[in-house]
């Protein structure tokens, strides 16, 4: 008595209706599937090998039914049977044909949102990047380089050279003038204490 109160009580606008059996099976085809099959079909409308199977169908159903044995003609002169199977053939090819069109057009949406992505990940990087070589540049401005490393350590060697040969020039005055530097004994009160 409880299932069939269920099944009395109208149903409420907020909860599912059950799933209903159905009197036939519905055919299981996934989209995909029906998809690929519907670009094959529509890139092989866009060959030459079907413009040419299309073209010796049309010729010979003419031929046949204009210059074939009377009898046996079965669609004859305005040939409206032709007609009637192209208008079909026509009529379900342009479906066919949109639904690759748009799956096309959903994969180049997906790559185009991919390239952009990478295209944004590519600029962050080179930005990035970009400030990373100006840090770099502005630490080596303040950074002794080699050359300028080099150029001091000459400009000191310079220096010391000439301090010498000041050095030598000053003991050579002073040993022309008093003598000989190394016979001269140091000025200071006693012998043993060093000069001042």
């Amino acid at each position: 008595m409880t299932e069939r109160a269920s099944r009395t009580v109208p149903a409420r606008l907020d909860q599912p209706r059950e799933a209903r059996r159905a009197l036939l099976p519905r055919p299981a085809l996934s989209q995909e599937t029906f998809g690929r099959w519907s670009e094959r079909f529509a890139r092989f409308m866009g060959t030459p090998r079907f413009l040419i199977y299309m073209t010796a169908f049309v010729a010979l159903w003419i031929s046949w039914n204009a210059f074939g044995p009377r009898d046996l003609r079965f669609d004859p002169y305005a040939f409206i049977f032709l007609t009637l199977m192209l208008s079909l053939q026509a009529s379900y090819a342009a479906p066919l044909i949109l639904l690759a069109q748009n799956r096309q057009a959903d994969r180049d949406r997906v790559a185009l949102e991919q390239d952009r992505a990478r295209d944004e990940r590519n600029l962050a990087d080179t930005e990035f990047l970009t400030r990373e070589v100006a840090a770099l540049r502005l630490a080596l401005s303040e950074a002794a380089t080699r050359d300028f490393v080099r150029s001091e350590l000459r400009g000191l060697l310079e220096e010391l050279e000439e301090m010498e040969e000041r050095r030598l020039e000053t003991r050579r005055r002073g040993t022309g003038r008093d003598g000989d530097d190394s016979e001269q004994e140091p000025t200071g009160s006693s012998a043993g204490q060093p000069a001042t």
